[in-house]
């Protein structure tokens, strides 16, 4: 297993939850977080280079989550602060061995490592 996300879970509206993701090898350039809602297409939540820079958001998350990278810990973190009921998904961390530019941070095809999926289930 290449990539280990954890941490979802019941949260009321307004509520927090932090995601975390393990990776088991350290030669990955890039991470992404995506989320999954029920009958909806995945989509890019947002995306840390392993430095931990050059962090870019989704515009629904901005304000809202953070996105962080422990290099020590081999870790990539997402904190959900103000969740709301739109926020419900099953949230997947990936990563990529090749570096990315432009549109491509945001595009799941383009990232060749999934962890499972870990669901978020906000109540309004």
């Amino acid at each position: 297993v290449q990539l280990q996300a954890s941490g979802g879970g019941l949260v009321q509206a307004g509520g927090s939850l932090r995601l975390s993701c393990a990776a088991s090898e350290r030669t990955f350039v890039t991470y992404g977080w995506f989320r999954q809602a029920p009958g909806m297409k995945r989509e890019f939540v947002a995306h840390i280079r392993s430095a931990g820079n050059m962090i870019i958001y989704a515009d629904s998350v901005k304000g809202r989550f953070t996105i962080s990278r422990d290099g020590a810990k081999n870790m990539v973190y997402l904190q959900m602060n103000s969740l709301k009921a739109e926020d419900t998904a099953a949230y997947y961390c990936a990563a990529s061995r090749r570096g990315k530019v432009g549109i491509l941070r945001e595009t799941d095809s383009s990232y060749e490592e999934w962890g499972q999926g870990t669901l978020v289930t906000v109540s309004s």
